[in-house]
C-alpha cells in the first residue's frame, strides 16, 4: 500500500511540475549570473510597462515563478530557471525555455545542436543584455594590487601556492572558486585556466555573493566574482601580455578592455521565438532595460565619453589627437582578418546614433581609430586593415547620418590585451570611437 502511495505520490508531483511549466507564459533558463537578479529586475520593469501589477513571487531552490495580474484581470506568469549557462542551451533544445541565459558565448557544439532554430550565433539570436567584468578579488588588507594573467593561471592551478610567491606576505594561498555549473566558471576557465585544470584544494560555490563575503574575511583569499558582487573584497588589476594592467570598472569594462570583460547574453530562437519572448529581448537591450541593467550593478550598454590615460608607448599622432578628445564607452569589434562587424557591433551603431543627437553632442567631432592584432598580416598590411575597418565604421555612421571627422588605421599598436590567445587577439580588432 505504501508503494502504491508512493507511486501516486511521485506521478502527481511530476505532473504538477510539468502543468507549472506548460502554465507559465515566458520561460527563461540558464545562467545564474543573469539570473540571479538582472533578469527578474528586467522582468518586473518589462510587466509593469504592460500594465501589470500585484506581482507575486515564488522561490524554489534554483527557480524563480513571477505572476502579475493587469487591470483586466489578466495573469502573466515567467518562471526563472537559474542553474547555470549550459543548462539554458539545454532547455531550449528540450524546448522548455522561451529564452537561454548565458554568461558566455554560445559553442559551436551548441550551435549546431540548435539548428533548427536558425544560426544561434548570429544578430538575429544572439542577444548582449549587459556587460561584465570577472573581477579577481582579494582580501582588502593583502597588500598584492597588480597580478598578471599568466600569475592567474598559475595560482589557480596550484602551481603558485604562497603569497609571497606574488610579493605578498609569506602564508599559503586559500583559492575560491564558482562550481561548474557556472558561466561565470566557464569563462574563467576559459579566459585564465585555458587547458589546464583548477587546484583540486579550492573552494567551489554556486554563489558570487557568497564567495566576495568569505574573502573579504580571510586575509590568505583569492577568488573571482561578477563585477557586481564585489562588495567588501578588494578587486585587482590585471595586466595581460603586453598590454597594462587594468583594474575593472565601469568604463573599462564597457569599452571590454579589461582583460576579464565578457558579455552577458539572451539567446532566443530566430525560427520559432514567441512573440512574448521577442518583446521582452527587445525591451532588455532597450535604453530602458539598460537603465535596469545599470540599477542592479552591472555594466549598461547606454554610451559614456571618459578620459583614457596616455602612454609614450602609443603612436604620436594617435597621442596627439587622444589628448584633447574624450573616448567613448563602446568599440567596434571585427572577426579575425575581416572588415565584418561582430554582433554586438551591429546594434551599437544605433545607439551611438542617438549619443550624438543629443544636444550637447551635436557639435561634436567624432574621430575612428582602427586596429588589427599583431597575429594577422605583416605590419605594412595590418595598417592597411586597421584603417579598412575603420573606414567600414566610417560608411555605417555616413548612412546614419554621422560624418566623422577624423578616421585612421594604426595597425597593431596600443594592445589592450595579449596576441598570444584568440580572445586577447580579439579584442585587439577593433575601432574606437573619441569625441571632441
Amino acid at each position: 500500500m505504501y508503494r502504491i502511495a508512493l507511486c501516486v505520490g511521485l506521478l502527481l508531483a511530476n505532473t504538477l511540475g510539468a502543468t507549472a511549466h506548460a502554465a507559465a507564459d515566458l520561460r527563461l533558463y540558464g545562467s545564474n549570473t543573469v539570473g540571479a537578479e538582472l533578469a527578474p529586475a528586467l522582468v518586473r520593469q518589462w510587466l509593469a510597462g504592460m500594465g501589470y501589477g500585484q506581482v507575486e513571487e515564488e522561490i524554489e531552490g534554483e527557480e524563480l515563478i513571477i505572476t502579475a495580474t493587469n487591470k483586466g484581470g489578466k495573469r502573466l506568469t515567467v518562471e526563472l530557471d537559474r542553474q547555470g549557462s549550459s543548462t539554458g542551451f539545454a532547455a531550449l533544445l528540450e524546448e522548455k525555455a522561451d529564452i537561454a541565459m548565458s554568461s558566455r558565448p554560445i559553442k559551436p557544439s551548441e550551435v549546431a545542436k540548435l539548428k533548427k532554430y536558425g544560426n544561434c550565433d548570429t544578430a538575429a539570436c544572439e542577444f548582449v543584455v549587459s556587460l561584465d567584468g570577472i573581477a579577481i578579488i582579494v582580501n582588502p588588507a593583502n597588500p598584492v594590487a597588480t597580478l598578471t594573467k599568466e600569475q592567474l593561471r598559475r595560482v589557480f592551478s596550484g602551481e603558485l601556492s604562497n603569497w609571497s610567491q606574488l610579493g605578498g606576505s609569506a602564508g599559503p594561498i586559500h583559492l575560491y572558486s564558482l562550481d561548474d555549473n557556472s558561466g561565470t566558471y566557464d569563462t574563467f576557465k576559459s579566459l585564465v585556466l585555458g587547458k589546464g585544470a583548477l587546484a583540486p584544494g579550492a573552494q567551489r560555490h554556486a554563489s558570487h555573493t557568497f564567495i566576495a563575503k568569505e574573502v573579504s574575511k580571510d586575509p590568505a583569499a583569492i577568488g573571482f566574482v561578477g563585477l557586481p558582487f564585489v562588495n567588501e573584497a578588494k578587486a585587482l588589476a590585471v595586466a595581460d601580455g603586453e598590454a597594462h594592467a587594468i583594474t575593472p570598472g565601469n568604463f573599462t569594462v564597457a569599452t571590454e578592455d579589461y582583460v576579464l570583460a565578457r558579455r552577458l547574453f539572451f539567446y532566443l530562437p530566430e525560427v520559432t521565438a514567441e512573440p512574448l519572448a521577442r518583446d521582452f529581448v527587445d525591451f532588455a537591450v532597450s535604453d530602458a532595460g539598460q537603465k535596469v541593467v545599470t540599477e542592479i550593478g552591472f555594466v549598461s550598454q547606454a554610451v559614456l565619453a571618459g578620459p583614457v590615460e596616455l602612454d609614450e608607448k602609443m603612436p604620436e599622432e594617435y597621442r596627439q589627437l587622444a589628448a584633447a578628445a574624450e573616448r567613448l564607452s563602446l568599440n567596434f569589434r571585427f572577426l579575425a582578418g575581416q572588415i565584418k562587424l561582430d554582433n554586438k557591433a551591429q546594434r551599437d551603431v544605433a545607439r551611438l546614433k542617438a549619443f550624438m543627437a543629443r544636444p550637447e553632442n551635436k557639435k561634436r567631432e567624432l574621430m575612428l581609430f582602427g586596429f588589427a592584432d599583431s597575429n594577422e598580416s605583416m605590419p605594412i598590411i595590418s595598417l592597411q586593415l586597421s584603417m579598412d575597418r575603420a573606414d567600414t565604421v566610417a560608411d555605417l555612421l555616413i548612412k546614419q547620418g554621422m560624418r566623422p571627422g577624423k578616421v585612421r588605421g594604426f595597425g597593431n599598436a596600443v594592445p589592450v590585451a595579449s596576441n598570444d590567445s584568440e580572445v586577447g587577439r580579439n579584442k585587439n580588432r577593433r575601432v574606437e570611437v573619441w569625441v571632441r
